[in-house]
Formats: C-alpha cells, structure tokens, sequence
C-alpha cells in the first residue's frame, strides 16, 4: 500500500486553508484562480463549489467536507465570509481545528472590523494568508503594472509604466487589461509614445500629458497634446487644473529644504516619492521668476476658460506656451 501523501505545507497554494483578505476583486479573482489551477493540476476531476454567504448555512460545510466513497479532492470557496452568520462561522472555526482530506477551503475576508473572529481563528489555525487589498496609492498601483508587465514576459520603460496609470487611472482590472492588450499587440520594449497612441484619448490623461510637456519645456509637443486633447471633448478646465497642479510642483519642490531623504521630502510635499522624481528631472530648467511667470500665465488661462475671455482654446494655447518658455528660463 502507497505511503499515505503529506498535507501541503500552511504556505503552499494547496494549504488546508487559503484566507484571502481585502477587498481587491481582481486580485481575490486571482487568488481563487491560482488555488483552483493548482488543484486541477494535481487532479483534473477536482470539483469546486463557490458559495456566497447566505448559501452557506448551519450544517453546509459539514455536507461539503464529508469523506465521499470516491475520496474526490474538492475546492469550497466562501466569498464575503465578513458576513456569515454567527452560527455558520461556529462550524467554520470548527472545521479549520480539524480540516478535511482532499478538502481545500478558501475563504475571502474583507479584512475590516465586521468578522474579526473568524479571521482571527483561520490565521490562528495557521492558514494561508493572501493579501488582496485595494491598490489605492500612486506608487502601488506603478508597481503593480510593472509586476503585470514582468509576469507577461515583456519590457516596459518606467515613463511607460507611469503613462499607463496616468491614463487608465486606480482601476486594477482595467491596468492589467491594458498590459495584456500592450503586450499582444506591441512587439519589443513598450515605450511612452506606445502608451501615447493607445491611450492618450482619455480625459484625464490628455490633461496630463499637456502639462507635462509644458513643464518639461517640450512646446510643440505640448501644443500636439493640447490640440489632441481638446478636439477629442477634454473640458478646458481640466487642462487648466493639471496645469497649475504641474507649476505648482515644480514651485514646491524648488523651495524644499535642501538635503531631506527622498520619504520625508515626499511627506513634506505632499506627493508620493514617485511623483518627486519625476517633478525633480521635470524643474531642471526653471528658475524663481519661471515660477511666477507660469503662474500668472495659468492663472489668466483659468479666467478665460471659465468665461473671462472669447476662446479657451487660444487662452490655453497661450498659457501652454508660456509655460513651456517659462520651463527654460533658467
């Protein structure tokens, strides 16, 4: 007779147990996902039952987790189990002091205050923990493209990266839509301009590309990227608002103290440390006097676009420019 196999460690995608905590749908989808495959894997008849909460009543996981004849390896995946019932999380803290052969249990917490106890006893019983939090932080969700490019096998050039979250915004599902559609259909290193043609139709995006290009100097590219924005229904107030938030950071970062480690400068300022190095290769050609002058240029362009002046179009064009010359006055 075989040797009898030996359950999957605590930290293995075939643990007794999986807890997923957080509220990230795309990354509990993942998490599901993962275990499942690794499952059908070993066995391909691996039979998976996703239960929300209140299909799991008193006495279910009991039904689910018995020992068949077959001894068929089975995946239970409780969602939302924050809100199982008092009763029902007595037979899950129950089954976790015990767990099933061939069973494999996952269960997807949203990590707050509602629930505690049950968390606190699938940890306690040694579950797998995954984190699956939302990406809300700048900085998170740039790793998170990279990571996303990476697992596809390609390169991305860091202005890429940042475009892409620029563009598509705090949505994880849509980033990670985005990556995969990039990948397939771009052959090489997927560069800003890749980025550019794929994505810079979207409002909040075009507003920031014009800026950017203004702050950096670039002024006909800028003026591309305003034309662009505005024929494809930006509202020139957006322009003007991702302007002045361009100018103003160069302000601020140019009247930092000197010296400051790059986590407590980005604290000081506001912006996650991301956003400090990209405003600090974007202020190399500005001066003080740039500064004011940039200011009182987006200032005039905000009046005319909300109904100071005949034609935002020629108001932003104007300040679009002057921003860029302020860029090198250095």
């Amino acid at each position: 007779m075989p040797p009898k196999a030996k359950k999957p460690p605590a930290e293995h995608v075939l643990a007794p147990c999986s807890v997923l905590v957080g509220q990230e749908e795309l990354l509990i989808e993942r998490a599901v996902r993962e275990v499942v495959e690794a499952a059908r894997a070993e066995d391909a008849d691996t039979d998976v039952r996703e239960l929300a909460p209140g299909e799991l009543q008193p006495g279910t996981l009991a039904e689910l987790t018995s020992p068949s004849l077959f001894a068929e390896r089975k995946v239970v995946v409780v969602r939302q189990a924050q809100d199982l019932s008092a009763d029902t999380v007595k037979d899950v803290k129950a089954y976790l002091s015990a767990p099933a052969e061939e069973i494999i249990l996952v269960l997807a917490h949203a990590g707050g205050a509602k629930g505690k106890g049950l968390l606190d006893a699938a940890r306690k019983a040694g579950a797998r923990e995954v984190a699956c939090a939302k990406v809300t932080k700048p900085g998170d969700r740039l790793a998170f493209v990279r990571a996303e490019f990476r697992a596809l096998g390609r390169s991305a050039t860091p202005e890429a990266c940042q475009s892409l979250v620029d563009a598509i915004g705090s949505d994880l599902r849509e980033l990670a839509s985005a990556c995969a559609q990039l990948t397939a259909d771009v052959d090489g290193t997927i560069d800003e301009s890749v980025v550019g043609r794929y994505y810079t139709g979207r409002a909040e995006a075009s507003s920031f590309t014009v800026a950017d290009r203004a702050v950096e100097g670039r002024t006909a590219e800028a003026l591309e990227a305003l034309r662009w924005a505005l024929a494809t229904g930006v509202a020139p107030v957006l322009v003007t608002s991702a302007l002045a938030q361009g100018v103003r950071a160069i302000g601020k970062l140019a009247s930092a103290p000197r010296g400051m480690r790059p986590a407590d400068l980005a604290r000081e300022l506001g912006m996650p440390p991301w956003k400090v190095d990209r405003v600090r290769q974007q202020m190399r050609g500005w001066s003080a006097d740039g500064v004011s002058v940039a200011l009182r240029a987006v200032a005039e362009a905000d009046a005319a676009v909300k109904g100071g002046g005949y034609d935002p179009a020629y108001a932003l064009e104007k300040a679009v420019v002057t921003i860029a010359r302020a860029a090198r006055s250095r």
